[in-house]
This record gives C-alpha cells, sequence and structure tokens, in this order.
C-alpha cells in the first residue's frame, strides 16, 4: 500500500486580498511536494465536494446554507477573521471532501496512510458558524464519516496546529468514540483549550488539552507525545488516527510564539506513525490546517508526506531558531495533564 496525496487547484481559488490564510501557502507547500519528487511515489486524488449528507454529520443545515448563499452573493465577511470569496464554498466542499474520501481509502486498505494538502482550514469551525478562517470543519467531517460509515468505532484526532482547535472540539466534546487531544499555545486564539476542558456526558475524559505557554520548543513537543498523547493512544486504541496538521507553531511564524522547527514536525509525525503502525494497522490521515511562513510551511508539510511514505525527510531551511530558554511552566502542564489522565 502507498501514501495517499489530496490536492485540488480549486483550493487556490479561495482568497482574500491581504489576508494571511492565502493561497500562496497551499503554492508554496505544493511546489516542493513536486520538487521532491513525491507525486512519483503516492497516490494522487483531486477529491470531489463532500455530499450534503455528509457534511451535515458535524454542521447544521442553516450554517452551510448561510455560506453557500454569500458565496454565490459575491463574498463577504463572516467575522473580521474569516471571509467567503465567490469560489469558497465549493473549495471548502472539496477540502471536507479530500478528508471523506482520505479516510474512506485508508480504511479499506486501499492507502496505508494519507495527507490532505486543503484550504480553507477547518479546525475552528464548530457545528454553526464560520470562524478563524474556517468554513468548514475537515476533519470532524473525516471522523464522523469514518464512525457512521467507514466501519471504525474510535477515531483518535491528534491536533498540533498553534491554535487550539475549538470547533473540532466542540463537536465531538460529549461523544464517547472520539478522542480528542490538543497541544497549543495558551493565551493565544480562540482562547479555549484549558487543561480542565475534558468532555462532558458520554465523553467525559475523552478530551485532553496541553495549554502550553509561549516559546516551546522540540523537546517541549516530544515529551507531549512521549508522556501524554502515547499513553493516551495506547489506553484509546483507535481504528484510525486523524491529524490536524498546522504548522504554525514553527519559530519563524508570524502570527504565534512557539520555537518548533522542521524536524520537530518530523518528530512529531514520525511518532504518529508508528503509533498508527502499533494501533491500528497503520491508519493514519493528516489534513493541514495554519502555517503562515512560507518557507516553513513548504518544508514541513513535504517533510511531513515524505514521512508517511518512509522516505528521509528534508530538514529545517532557516537554521535553527533564537536561542532562547524553554518556560519552566511547560513542566507543570505536562505533569498536571498526567494527573488529570491518570497516565
Amino acid at each position: 500500500m502507498t501514501t495517499g496525496l489530496y490536492y485540488s487547484p480549486r483550493y487556490l481559488e479561495h482568497a482574500a486580498p491581504g489576508h494571511p490564510e492565502s493561497p500562496a501557502r497551499l503554492e508554496a507547500a505544493w511546489a516542493q511536494v513536486q520538487r521532491h519528487g513525491l507525486l512519483l511515489d503516492t497516490v494522487l486524488r483531486d477529491p470531489d465536494p463532500i455530499d450534503r449528507a455528509d457534511l451535515e454529520r458535524v454542521h447544521h443545515a442553516r450554517h452551510i446554507r448561510l455560506v453557500k448563499a454569500l458565496a454565490a452573493a459575491g463574498g463577504g465577511w463572516v467575522d473580521g477573521d474569516t471571509f467567503v470569496a465567490p469560489p469558497s464554498y465549493d473549495a471548502a466542499l472539496r477540502a471536507a471532501g479530500a478528508a471523506v474520501e482520505a479516510c474512506a481509502a485508508v480504511l479499506a486498505g486501499r492507502q496505508q496512510n494519507a495527507f490532505a494538502l486543503v484550504r480553507p482550514p477547518g479546525h475552528h469551525a464548530p457545528a454553526d458558524r464560520a470562524m478563524g478562517f474556517c468554513l468548514f470543519n475537515n476533519v470532524a467531517a473525516g471522523a464522523a464519516w469514518a464512525l457512521a460509515a467507514g466501519g471504525a468505532q474510535r477515531v483518535l484526532i491528534v491536533d498540533f496546529d498553534v491554535h487550539h482547535g475549538n470547533g473540532t472540539q466542540d463537536i465531538f466534546y460529549d461523544r464517547a468514540d472520539v478522542c480528542y487531544f490538543s497541544v497549543h499555545q495558551y493565551p493565544l486564539y480562540p482562547g479555549t483549550g484549558a487543561l480542565a476542558e475534558t468532555g462532558t456526558g458520554p465523553g467525559a475524559g475523552c478530551t485532553a488539552n496541553l495549554p502550553l505557554p509561549p516559546g516551546c520548543d522540540d523537546a517541549i513537543y516530544r515529551r507531549a507525545f512521549d508522556e501524554v498523547l502515547a499513553p493516551l493512544a495506547r489506553r484509546w486504541r483507535p481504528d484510525l488516527i486523524l491529524v490536524s496538521a498546522g504548522y504554525d507553531a514553527h519559530w519563524s511564524d508570524p502570527l504565534a510564539n512557539m520555537r518548533l522547527t522542521v524536524d520537530g514536525y518530523v518528530a512529531l509525525m514520525e511518532r504518529l506513525r508508528a503509533l498508527a503502525n502499533e494501533l491500528c494497522q497503520g491508519r493514519l490521515v493528516a489534513l493541514l490546517e495554519g502555517g503562515y511562513s512560507l518557507e516553513a510551511i513548504a518544508a514541513a508539510v513535504t517533510a511531513s508526506v515524505q514521512v508517511l511514505a518512509d522516505q528521509a525527510p528534508v530538514g529545517e531551511p532557516l537554521g535553527p531558531p533564537p536561542s532562547h530558554p524553554a518556560p519552566a511552566a511547560a513542566d507543570r502542564i505536562l505533569a498536571a495533564a498526567r494527573e488529570i489522565h491518570g497516565l
């Protein structure tokens, strides 16, 4: 089996002048993927739009109608951060469609794993609205389809975007069949993702947040995965691992204050691939979220696909981050998370 690669040129048509979530992000990543010959070693798919019924598993029909109507009317702003252009509705349907198609291929055994280079991103979108650059929640759509139609009984969602995925958490907060793990900078937009947010009702204990202080580096993120995510995943034993792969915790990113390198992202993806191999026959699907340094997102996406395809990954293109001591508060947060979740 091979690695699936999901991409559509229609994603580039979703655009607003001067907005940081720009087509240039995806153009840079796609160009580097091609330069490294990954199209020769992966299965490339141009995804279809998601079926409306599949999208309504995670979004209210009224929200879907509003995005469609705003696009048809020439576009506009949902809030101060989130825009809809005339092609945005189709692009967003195809981004969510990539999540469903990738999950279907991986769960059916046609592909070992997959990476979806999609936009607009999705993890900030709750069931009833668009926000935080996100129109529809791609990773949630994939998880819901996998559980309803793909034969999965338990799905683990790992979110390493520097911003907390409030929409994904909200959609599954009271469900016992999805475990949501997020490591993110705090305080930072959207202000959610505290340690105490662990789920409710049947979903109690199925959400795990690591709200890390600014300045955390590769070593702290590796510890977060080794000390919290890995034992959580082994206890959970998912049938499928989904990844909200945001690259805005890179030290050069203009919208945050973390200190990851491309090599750090390689280490995280290697851990995720190993967990998938150990727990769920390698079934892993990663979907692009944030990342606003063009050089960093291009290198990190390419390296992530190379890890999934069992190739030697590219290294850090921008050199080491400026020297800075790791924040001591990170130790307390990791210890508190282990205590809260009994790890």
